[in-house]
């Protein structure tokens, strides 16, 4: 017996449509690079992405091709995001912070059409220029630069589309987007969201419990919009109605708490690294900024330090942790306390909320060593495997990385984790930055977390480096906090409160700055590089 409701696709479409027509006073500002605010409304935004796809179409634009961005975060970007899919292409967010090479590769790789690039940010495209096959280039004008000869724009191409235009009937299961991994190993892959997925991922990112993004909420979001969807929160602004405050090229603390000041912002999202400024800036001065009582933070894409979590409740401010990739869209588990929790003691409420979470809803979780399946006892390390609507199946055009995906369905993440009785994932390092010494592991996350609860220390990052008698051994790379001075004693006795004696640093080494990848991880390859015979001879 089938069902008696509707056939109606799942589409982005229906959600743009709604904005214009239920929330068309809703502010849009955009902190734009003259430090002036940009406003304009759902009821603008409605029309204008409605131009541009119809710009889009009668420029050719076919089915399933794909519109590239070079682009920060603004009330342009937020258009083309509803314009490209709705009209029947593919939205391809560029990462600009990768290397000019890599960002070549993945525009030929995807084999984008046209390119619409941010007048600031045109440097980048001129070092690109000669190895991409772009057919035509949008320049969004942010400032009052004159636009290179042989691009067009942007404006003017929005204002030329027909006036009748209608949005075509799409099939759900079609690609509205695409994002590339950072690639740091091997090529970038690409993955090609379809409109279903996205919907789905959407609702399940409004759910109180996930985000819990409300129509009356301002949200900020700092995670760029080219990384992983901007952790799909644009979409999910737009279909709930909330007011959006978009950073654009603003990323220092300051200007991002004037921001969360001028426009009361409620939710902002972003990298550790991001709130790492914040924090330091609220440390220093915290009466400087009257921010919105509710305001509370979404932190993702590396692990989220205790240490962090209790610093901002200082301020009164919520830090909800949150993982996720983007092979899943890229939303796979959050971190909130279940009710009956708040009979615990503060520190275990702290040790909870440090985990990664639980899988949201609809995104299956499994934990897999060599023996198979491990048991959800928070003791078994394993692979985090998972599975989902919203959990790419392959990449796009690129055997490269197949053996991800196992026999019977699952994506292995390449993440190490425990999960324990109550359903929190944690994450214990990624398989390649597991240290084993003498036969047993020692997670570099744990011992990191642990460091940068540490007065002396900003940041911190831990490698395995050969070792003669015990494989390999775990050696701590710090950032000192201003200043401090860091002590080598200091921070093993501070250790060895919490860890086995043969899980604490061998050395210590400080250094100014970590290196980071495109995405504000930091980058470990290049710090195992550069002290990979830091125990020579031990």
């Amino acid at each position: 017996m089938d069902g008696t409701m509707m056939d109606f696709p799942l589409t982005l479409t229906p959600m743009l449509e709604r904005a214009g027509k239920l929330f068309p006073e809703v502010e849009i500002v955009t902190h734009m690079p003259d430090k002036s605010l940009h406003r304009h409304s759902f009821a603008d935004f409605h029309r204008r992405a409605t131009q541009l796809a119809s710009a889009l179409d009668a420029a050719g634009l076919k089915r399933g091709e794909r519109v590239a961005t070079i682009m920060w975060n603004s009330y342009a970007h937020l258009e083309i995001y509803f314009a490209v899919p709705c009209s029947g292409g593919v939205l391809h967010t560029l990462n600009f912070r990768l290397h000019e090479n890599d960002i070549a590769f993945i525009a030929n790789h995807a084999e984008d059409r046209f390119l619409i690039v941010d007048d600031v940010l045109l440097p980048i495209y001129e070092k690109i220029k000669d190895k991409v096959n772009f057919e035509r280039v949008f320049v969004v004008s942010l400032t009052s630069a004159p636009i290179p000869d042989g691009l067009e724009n942007y404006e003017e191409f929005l204002s030329s589309g027909p006036a009748d235009y209608s949005f075509p009937e799409l099939d759900e299961n079609a690609a509205c987007g695409m994002c590339y991994t950072s690639g740091t190993t091997g090529k970038p892959k690409g993955v090609a969201y379809s409109h279903r997925a996205m919907v789905l991922h959407t609702f399940c990112a409004g759910l109180p419990d996930i985000i819990g993004l409300a129509q009356r909420d301002v949200l900020m979001p700092v995670v760029p919009m080219f990384h992983a969807n901007a952790w799909g929160l644009a979409y999910l602004a737009v279909m709930v109605g909330s007011k959006i405050a978009f950073p654009g090229p603003h990323m220092d603390a300051e200007s991002l708490l004037g921001l969360c000041e001028a426009e009361q912002v409620t939710l902002a999202a972003g990298v550790p690294t991001i709130w790492i400024g914040i924090l330091q800036a609220l440390e220093t001065d915290a009466s400087r900024w009257k921010l919105h009582p509710d305001f509370r933070t979404v932190v993702g894409g590396s692990a989220l330090p205790e240490s962090m979590i209790r610093g901002f409740n200082k301020h009164g401010i919520a830090a909800i942790h949150a993982w996720g990739m983007t092979e899943l869209t890229p939303l796979g588990t959050i971190s909130r306390l279940k009710r009956g929790m708040e009979e615990l003691s503060e520190d275990e409420r702290y040790q909870v909320r440090a985990k990664q979470g639980m899988p949201v809803p609809y995104v299956e979780a499994r934990v897999f060593d060599d023996k198979g399946e491990a048991a959800w006892d928070g003791k078994s390390m394993g692979e985090f495997q998972v599975r989902g609507p919203w959990v790419a199946a392959s990449y796009y055009k690129s055997e490269e990385g197949r053996d991800k995906w196992t026999a019977d369905g699952w994506f292995g993440t390449g993440d190490v984790v425990t999960i324990d009785p109550e359903g929190y994932v944690k994450i214990t390092d990624r398989t390649k930055d597991l240290i084993k010494s003498g036969g047993e592991w020692i997670s570099s996350v744990d011992l990191e977390n642990a460091l940068m609860g540490h007065e002396s220390v900003r940041e911190a990052a831990v490698i395995a480096v050969a070792h003669d008698k015990w494989s390999e051994r775990p050696l701590a790379v710090v950032v000192a906090a201003d200043g401090a001075e860091v002590n080598a004693a200091t921070l093993t006795e501070y250790l060895g409160k919490s860890f086995a004696k043969w899980w604490l640093p061998d050395a210590y080494e400080v250094i100014d700055e970590i290196p980071r990848t495109s995405t504000g991880k930091f980058l470990k390859t290049a710090l195992r590089e550069r002290f990979a015979n830091r125990y020579s001879g031990e």
